[in-house]
């Protein structure tokens, strides 16, 4: 009886891997800066409607998918410096600019809450996918 092959493994290497990286590392970056929105408003008692979140999260999303596109995420989704300093640095700054410009406020106790909270959000998470790639890469892919 002819054995069956060996099921195929992704390698976090394989090209499969490196072009569903930066849309998995994306669209966690989006909900952590939906997160930090979140926790904003419960923080200030704004609400919790999707309309109110998303109006709230808006000027730093449209600030991180420049950051974002300027980074090349294809090949820097999961690298902190300085891709994801970046990535963060425009985040805060250009978010907190439109922020103003759309007519809301952005004292300065607000700032350093957004730098911060938006730095561990953001090179954190780049930080662990770093870690788990790293990781994986050391490992044997595993036969099933």
């Amino acid at each position: 009886m002819p054995s069956s092959p060996a099921p195929h493994v992704v390698s976090p290497t394989s090209s499969a891997a490196r072009s569903s990286g930066p849309w998995i590392g994306g669209a966690v970056d989006v909900l952590l800066i939906i997160l930090f929105t979140a926790l904003g408003r419960r923080t200030h008692e704004s609400g919790m409607d999707l309309g109110g979140l998303l109006l709230t999260a808006l000027p730093f999303l449209a600030a991180w998918a420049v950051a974002t596109a300027l980074t090349r995420p294809h090949r820097t989704w999961a690298r902190v410096w300085p891709a994801g300093v970046v990535v963060w640095l425009v985040t805060v700054v250009g978010g907190l600019l439109l922020r103003v410009a759309l007519g809301d406020s952005a004292a300065l106790s607000f700032q350093l809450v957004t730098a911060g909270v938006l730095g561990v959000f953001l090179l954190g998470r780049r930080g662990v996918t770093a870690l788990i790639l790293r990781w994986r890469r050391g490992r044997p892919p595993q036969q099933s």
